[in-house]
């Protein structure tokens, strides 16, 4: 097990956003539910009801904690998904938006649970940071104006079209 991996703290929608991530990424699972002991007073839940739930995102562990209402996810901290090609962003974009997601701006989103990702195309990163300043200006440029990246929009922005 990795020394390192997300800790999530939803209200009380753990295990039903666990069960949602784990739909969208290949090579994922919900590992175990952990449920409140009977006499666990408030906040932490009623007895019985689902504590944590260990689940990994394509073999990466992860961990959500029903615990309350007393913090929410801001954009301070995101999730990024290493896309290749358009394709790939389209379809993680237009799942984790599914449901009550709303988008943001290059690249970003926010899932119906308020959980910041990044989706990001391995292009983007390849065309920023190249040795080309000038093409990297471009690329840039392009991608401020993007909600959801556009993978031939990079490219072309890249040849100076």
């Amino acid at each position: 097990m990795p020394k390192i991996s997300p800790f999530l703290w939803f209200d009380k929608e753990a295990l039903e956003a666990a069960e949602f991530y784990v739909s969208i990424f290949p090579n994922s699972k919900i590992v175990s539910v952990n449920r409140y002991p009977d006499d666990v007073p408030p906040p932490a839940g009623p007895g019985g009801s689902v504590s944590t739930v260990y689940f990994e995102l394509d073999g990466q562990p992860h961990v959500a904690l029903n615990g309350g209402p007393h913090f929410k996810f801001t954009e301070a901290i995101s999730l990024s998904i290493d896309c290749d090609g358009q394709a790939e962003v389209d379809r993680y974009w237009d799942a984790l938006l599914a449901g009550g997601g709303a988008p943001s701006q290059c690249g970003w989103l926010k899932d119906r649970y308020g959980l910041s990702w990044q989706v990001t195309p391995r292009q983007l990163i390849e065309l920023t940071t190249g040795p080309d300043k000038a093409v990297a200006g471009r690329v840039f440029a392009a991608m401020m104006t993007m909600g959801k990246i556009d993978v031939p929009t990079l490219e072309k922005a890249a040849r100076g079209e």
